[in-house]
């Protein structure tokens, strides 16, 4: 993380952490967990709950095995859904970007858990095949319906005051469809 080759996992408003000792990923990772997380929470209307993220080589778990990827930035266990049609709907999610050959997902049951690897290459090429934002935009934002500053602040983990700074806006006012620049 000094090195700047993991960046933070801080939660937003689509998804939370919980009990994460060392909430670090790459950035291919946090895109992936920014996208799945904003996409779960408007399926099933809850946070996406991160378990687990970084972890340095000498802390195994006694469910891990010997050669994780947890210490490469690259693996991240979500909290599996109590909600039946969530747990489906991520179910589903999953083994569809495991086909596509982006992730590999495993759902763990003792403590039940999703554990899922992010293929940084291959991901950050499928997000930019479908037009999403690559590592390179993922400064921009545009605009939603329903969104406000103080939402889109809390989510980029930034303020209003640094948001209106950076876009050159003298007034909270947002539109659908404008494009904003992440400070």
């Amino acid at each position: 993380a000094e090195e700047g080759r993991l960046v933070r996992l801080g939660g937003n408003a689509d998804y939370t952490t919980h009990a994460v000792s060392y909430p670090y990923v790459k950035k291919e990772t946090q895109l992936f967990v920014h996208r799945l997380a904003s996409q779960y929470r408007n399926a099933c209307g809850e946070q996406l709950v991160v378990t687990s993220a970084a972890r340095p080589q000498s802390m195994r778990l006694f469910n891990s095995v010997r050669k994780s990827v947890h210490p490469t930035g690259i693996a991240i266990d979500l909290r599996r859904p109590r909600n039946s049609k969530c747990l489906a709907w991520l179910r589903r999610t999953l083994l569809s970007l495991e086909r596509s050959g982006v992730i590999e997902a495993t759902e763990e049951r003792n403590p039940p858990h999703f554990h899922v690897a992010v293929f940084p290459n291959p991901y950050a090429r499928y997000v930019a095949a479908r037009g999403g934002p690559t590592l390179a935009t993922a400064e921009q934002y545009e605009v939603r319906r329903g969104d406000s500053l103080w939402g889109i602040a809390r989510r980029h983990e930034t303020t209003v005051d640094a948001l209106m700074a950076a876009n050159g806006l003298s007034s909270s006012r947002i539109v659908a469809g404008q494009k904003l620049r992440l400070p």
